[in-house]
């Protein structure tokens, strides 16, 4: 079993800058690929990155364009989600995921966090 807590979530403005931070507790987290998804008010849950326990990244390129990164510290068990040049439609809940798979599909991962609510305003 594996816990994730998210954190670092909040309001910002259109072009600021937030990182996104989730804890993973468990047996043999460090071996587990973790990754974002994010929900807005009314859709479905989107595929935002992932990445390998391996440090192989992957990324729904439609949706960040090159300006969110993914990186994880296996020695904390932690992985970030650094969100630049921020946009109103990037306003979800982001939620952190954690599996033995990787991919674009929620049925890819096992865990889920509880997500943390980030708001850009324009």
């Amino acid at each position: 079993q594996v816990q994730l807590v998210e954190s670092g979530g909040g309001l910002v403005q259109a072009g600021d800058s937030l990182r996104l931070s989730c804890a993973a507790s468990g047996r043999a987290v460090s071996t587990y690929n973790m990754g974002w998804f994010r929900q807005a008010p009314g859709k479905e849950r989107e595929f935002v990155a992932a990445i390998r326990w391996s440090g192989g990244t992957v990324y729904n390129v439609d949706a960040v364009k090159g300006r969110f990164t993914i990186s994880r510290d296996n020695a904390k068990n932690t992985v970030y989600l650094q969100m630049n040049s921020l946009k109103p439609e990037d306003t979800a809940v982001y939620i952190c995921t954690s599996g033995r798979g990787v991919g674009l599909n929620m049925g890819d991962y096992d865990y889920w966090g509880q997500g943390t609510q980030v708001t850009v305003s324009s």
